[in-house]
């Protein structure tokens, strides 16, 4: 765990003699530079850590020195549990064009927080060592890996110099969606008359936009024309999210209108048309690959379709509808010579469900817990939002395991709140 270290006493002992000594160093930097504050503040932080350590053998925080209590070198990799896997391994990387960067991303976001910590005096500088691999370190270590992604990144296609096994043949045998531009002087216009088209053949439809201010003013202009529409952003929290995506699969709503929908990776059969809103303007949300990964929303439906609106054809729209076309055209091709027809994808959306919960870290109740969670729906967000406060606040006093025990008593009761849906 990343808060317990169990460590023989004479390697404690030993420990606890290498922290003294970084003190020291510190508190003679801290001196040279003029900052009696930052010294003051490290000096009672690490003597109390110490003398916890002397007395329990823990503190609070101990994973701040686990480069001593693991006898490690300063930047030596962290243990990881990379060590253990057999020469043989093999090791998956799904969505990989999302992985893979994050894998980077993830040491220099901890670096920027504990160097802060370390020159601010709240933290010894060898906190810094209690971090996430280096990306150089994970790619020198990992196994054999096969990376699974329908937008494979730059640097995925670098290592196997352009080759890969492609995997477009469903046994569904859908097909990628049809796609098709238009102008954008009349998208919205165009738009509502798609969807209540849709709306009326029982289908559901996704809108990405590219800004907070036009998804919302678009949902509320859907509104006022009779359409069954909401919203879905970065604010709203996970049990509403899973809240939304069952009433649009359930048809409480027909359209659901948002920034970034496919950061969701959500499969909803019921989703028939997708539609993409200023495709032509270039960026991170119209780039190639996100053209591709919005597209692919609508491959779960037989009738699915995409339209993007735009007064261009953008470098990145060509590559997205070229990809999406030659695909299609290799599916249609093995469904004739095979025989297969294409079907529609018949999911209970207590399926979809659970894969958003296991997205989102939320564990499912046993069935018997269920109707004991009725009872408490009128209490259960006051509940929530209270326990939501006190995590905060035990976070803001660095107790990160008290913290980290209300925020799966958060989670357990968020599970509550799912049952009581009666999915």
């Amino acid at each position: 765990p990343a808060s317990h270290y169990v460590t023989p006493r004479p390697a404690l002992s030993q420990a606890m003699k290498t922290i003294r000594a970084e003190l020291k160093e510190r508190l003679a930097f801290y001196a040279a530079e003029n900052k009696p504050l930052e010294a003051e503040r490290i000096e009672q932080r690490t003597r109390f850590d110490l003398e916890m350590l002397e007395a329990t053998g823990h503190c609070k925080g101990i994973e701040n020195y686990s480069r001593h209590l693991t006898g490690r070198a300063p930047g030596e990799p962290p243990p990881t549990l990379f060590e253990y896997l057999p020469k043989d391994a093999i090791l998956f990387v799904d969505e990989s064009h999302v992985s893979v960067p994050q894998i980077g991303g993830m040491y220099r976001g901890d670096y920027n927080r504990k160097s802060t910590l370390a020159n601010y005096g709240f933290r010894l500088p060898s906190c810094i060592d209690n971090r996430p691999l280096k990306f150089e370190e994970w790619d020198k270590m990992r196994p054999q890996t096969i990376f699974v992604s329908a937008t494979p990144g730059d640097w995925e296609l670098e290592r196997t110099r352009g080759e890969f096994v492609e995997q477009i043949i469903r046994p569904t045998g859908l097909l990628d969606p049809k796609c098709e531009v238009r102008p954008v002087s009349t998208q919205v216009d165009d738009l509502l008359a798609e969807c209540r088209t849709c709306a009326e053949r029982g289908q559901r439809v996704l809108v990405t936009t590219l800004t907070k201010k036009m998804a919302e003013d678009l949902t509320a202009y859907m509104a006022e024309n009779g359409v069954k529409v909401r919203y879905m952003h970065s604010d709203i929290d996970t049990l509403e999210r899973i809240e939304i995506v069952r009433d649009l699969r359930l048809g409480v709503f027909d359209v659901l209108v948002g920034i970034n929908l496919l950061r969701e990776g959500l499969d909803i059969p019921e989703c028939a048309l997708v539609a993409i809103l200023d495709a032509d303007k270039e960026g991170f949300l119209r780039s190639d690959r996100s053209l591709i990964q919005t597209i692919g929303r609508a491959a779960r439906n037989a009738d699915g379709r995409v339209i993007l609106y735009a007064d261009k054809i953008t470098d990145s729209m060509k590559r997205a509808l070229g990809e999406t076309a030659r695909r299609r055209e290799k599916q249609e091709r093995f469904n004739f010579e095979h025989h297969i027809t294409p079907k529609t994808i018949k999911r209970d959306v207590s399926d979809i469900l659970r894969e958003l919960c296991e997205k989102e870290g939320v564990e499912e109740l046993p069935r018997d817990k269920e109707k004991a969670a009725f009872a408490s729906d009128k209490k259960l967000k006051d509940t929530i939002a209270k326990l939501t406060r006190q995590m905060r606040k035990a976070a803001e006093d660095l107790e990160f395991e008290q913290a980290a025990k209300i925020r799966d008593e958060i989670k357990r009761l968020e599970n509550s709140a799912l049952s009581l849906s009666g999915l």
